[in-house]
């Protein structure tokens, strides 16, 4: 039974949508970011890519392994992570309006030898046993509709000592009023539910790292942000959209470390 009130369809449908607005206006990225405290006067695509680094460090990748980006939107942080660690990335997103943006982008950048790009859904990996070596979901598997069945993919493709990581918002306590970031996701899940999730699906998980600076600096930022860009969001997508992405934000952003903290959680197949 789907663990969501959508379809795989109508989730491709929305990103679709919103990642053009992303790719815009929040530089491609539509994930959180790493701010050390108020004086951090750090854009949001350097804010996003310290945490991109800071969880992609603890997959601890050589050069000229293998990776898969679960959820890889326009593909911005894995062209920049298969720079930057020298490996082959795959990624993957359900949306294809994102796939063909992160195809182009990666033609831009040159490195379409290196950065590869597919429309897919990662509870069906398009991809045989025991392919690559690392694996990474940014803030995707809150779109997991079959969360166990999409970790038994995940520990299916990887090699054996294959090493998975993975970042999500996440409820400090069971009883934290935390709700979903939007219709289509999933209930937050603290992360004692996460590392079970994966232990269920036979991982061993290595390392768990909590951070309640992620989620209060990356709040008032992309507010601040949002604010500065709306008059265009509404010129160009109407006032009504700005205004429910205006309350959206509020209401994602308005809680406070007690209840909210930032989880990256890194695991491996035996």
């Amino acid at each position: 039974m789907s663990e969501l009130n959508s379809t795989p369809a109508e989730i491709a449908e929305f990103y679709d949508g919103a990642s053009v607005m992303a790719d815009k206006y929040f530089g491609g990225y539509q994930r959180q970011g790493y701010w050390y405290d108020d004086a951090d006067d750090a854009s949001l695509e350097e804010g996003a890519g310290r945490l991109t680094r800071k969880i992609v460090d603890v997959l601890g990748l050589r050069p000229g392994e293998s990776l898969l980006d679960a959820g890889c939107g326009t593909g911005t942080a894995t062209i920049d992570i298969a720079g930057e660690y020298d490996v082959r990335v795959t990624g993957i997103t359900i949306s294809p309006a994102e796939a063909a943006k992160a195809k182009a982008r990666a033609n831009d950048a040159g490195v379409s030898d290196q950065v590869g790009f597919e429309v897919a859904d990662y509870h069906t990996l398009p991809f045989p046993e025991n392919h690559f070596d690392a694996l990474v979901a940014f803030e995707s598997l809150f779109n997991a509709y079959d969360l166990e069945k999409a970790l038994l993919e995940f520990h299916r493709v990887l090699r054996p000592g294959g090493r998975v990581a993975m970042s999500e918002i996440a409820k400090t306590t069971d009883a934290s009023p935390l709700g979903k970031p939007f219709p289509q996701a999933r209930e937050p899940m603290t992360m004692d539910s996460w590392v079970t999730a994966f232990e269920s699906a036979g991982f061993v998980v290595e390392e768990r790292i909590q951070s309640a600076r992620v989620y209060v600096n990356t709040g008032k930022r992309h507010l601040a942000h949002f604010d500065k860009v709306s008059g265009p969001i509404a010129e160009e997508f109407g006032n009504e959209l700005a205004e429910a992405m205006r309350t959206g934000m509020r209401e994602a952003f308005h809680l406070g470390p007690e209840d909210v903290t930032y989880v990256i959680l890194c695991a491996r197949k035996q």
